[in-house]
């Protein structure tokens, strides 16, 4: 009984290593630049 409850305590410390390290990185977005480009139109 004492092993369970010691790989349930080891998964929950792995489950919240995991979540912090994934809140973490993954809200890494690249900045947005505006880019503008003229465009040439065929208007005969």
């Amino acid at each position: 009984m004492g092993r369970i409850i010691k790989a349930v305590f080891i998964l929950a410390v792995l489950g919240f290593v995991a979540l912090t390290g994934y809140a973490y990185l993954g809200d890494l977005r690249p900045e947005q630049v505006e880019i503008r480009k003229p465009v040439v139109l065929d208007a005969d």
